[in-house]
């Protein structure tokens, strides 16, 4: 699904860290090694629909790399 964040990313958390990444192996194949956390928040989302919304997004970070990967887990 095609999304396109709107504002600011609220409420993040981090629920993964290093090994703890099942795609630890892939995400430092593709965009090299860094300290690699898997990360959770809120934002509002343009869906490819056109129609706007609330959503949970995860996706993955590491410093000196960004943010990778995002998707949506939930509509809120």
């Amino acid at each position: 699904m095609r999304f396109e964040i709107l504002g600011e990313i609220s409420d993040i958390e981090t629920f993964a860290t290093g090994s703890g990444i099942r795609e630890i192996a892939r995400l430092r194949k593709i965009y090299g090694r860094g300290r690699w956390r898997k990360r959770k928040g809120n934002a509002r989302v343009r869906l490819s629909d056109g129609s706007i919304r609330d959503a949970e997004l995860h996706w993955y970070e590491a410093a000196g790399i960004g943010r990778k990967e995002f998707k949506i887990k939930h509509l809120l």
